[in-house]
């Protein structure tokens, strides 16, 4: 007998996440019931994943369980939220229960790691689709905005770049398979959640590297009204993506995409003492420009030569 949408419900999602004191209601009515602590905002976000464009057909469930809410907690960390509950639809082609018991595996580990709970969704039958939405607390006045930034704050960003973009390009050749290592920053990016805390009330702007770090940067400058010197030298690359631009290809670090990295702007006196704290929490972070009063963004190449020609990020509508 076909499985019901309420047998993968009891089945798949009631007690996939952890439970949370402040979820008086959770899956298994029409809405769920949440309590906002007092003193905070609530921060929200969803993204849509959809097969074909944003993974390709066949792809590890559980990879895509684990991507599906980590990209949507990278986006609380670049509000410098914490994490509380999240909501999932599905659209499935079939009841396919071998693949939903891998998915939820990746889904529920993540969601353990960060104290998510579920706390409602949908499931319907369509093409290959998922859309996540996080709510997460941030303290009033102390979330982290694209806008804030000034002239004279310095540019860092976390991690390393262009290494999801790689893995991506090296997939889409077919010529080898993919690095190991670049394979997984692209399947299980790692949300920057702890990061973002520590940075809430000290970054001036933040925003997430989902897009690729030059159309990123735009989004902080346009809010802003500032430009920026990126001194491409300064940028933190593994060696697969540091081969590639010493080759002359710097697409991946600055337009790939996919990085979930945080690029965020601190006023040049509290640069020394994040960079230390962040050290001390173990948070790889790098200084790599300057935001400065003329309008767009200038990049200093390894040489010395500048150019203010820039490659476009990822767009859902141009690309």
């Amino acid at each position: 007998m076909a499985e019901s949408e309420f047998d993968l419900i009891r089945q798949f999602f009631a007690d996939a996440t952890p439970a949370r004191d402040d979820v008086s209601l959770g899956i298994g009515d029409d809405c769920a019931l949440l309590q906002v602590p007092v003193g905070k905002e609530l921060a929200v976000s969803m993204d849509t994943l959809v097969e074909g464009r944003h993974f390709v057909a066949g792809a590890d469930p559980e990879a895509l369980g684990h991507k599906a809410l980590a990209v949507n907690l990278s986006d609380l960390a670049a509000m410098g939220a914490e994490p509380a509950w999240v909501t999932l639809a599905l659209t499935l082609p079939n009841a396919d229960t071998g693949w939903l018991a891998a998915f939820m595996r990746g889904f529920s580990r993540l969601a353990a790691e960060y104290d998510v709970d579920l706390v409602g969704g949908d499931t319907t039958r369509g093409p290959l689709s998922i859309t996540v939405q996080v709510h997460g607390f941030v303290a009033p006045g102390s979330a982290l905005r694209r806008a804030g930034a000034r002239p004279g704050d310095r540019l860092l960003v976390s991690g390393t770049l262009g290494d999801a973009s790689l893995a991506l390009a090296q997939l889409q050749s077919g010529s080898s398979a993919p690095d190991p290592a670049l394979q997984q920053q692209l399947d299980r990016p790692a949300p920057r959640v702890t990061l973002g805390r520590l940075l809430a009330g000290r970054a001036s702007a933040a925003i997430d590297i989902s897009d690729g770090l030059i159309g990123d940067l735009r989004h902080i400058c346009a809010a802003s009204g500032v430009g920026a010197r990126i001194d491409l030298a300064r940028l933190p690359l593994s060696d697969a993506v540091r081969q590639a631009c010493d080759n002359g290809d710097w697409r991946h670090p600055l337009a790939g995409g996919d990085d979930y990295e945080l690029l965020f702007s601190v006023a040049k006196a509290k640069v020394a003492d994040l960079l230390a704290d962040c050290r001390k929490a173990g948070h790889a972070i790098q200084e790599i420009g300057v935001l400065v009063d003329e309008q767009g963004i200038v990049l200093v190449y390894p040489d010395g030569h500048e150019s203010l020609e820039t490659p476009d990020g990822f767009d859902h509508f141009r690309s």
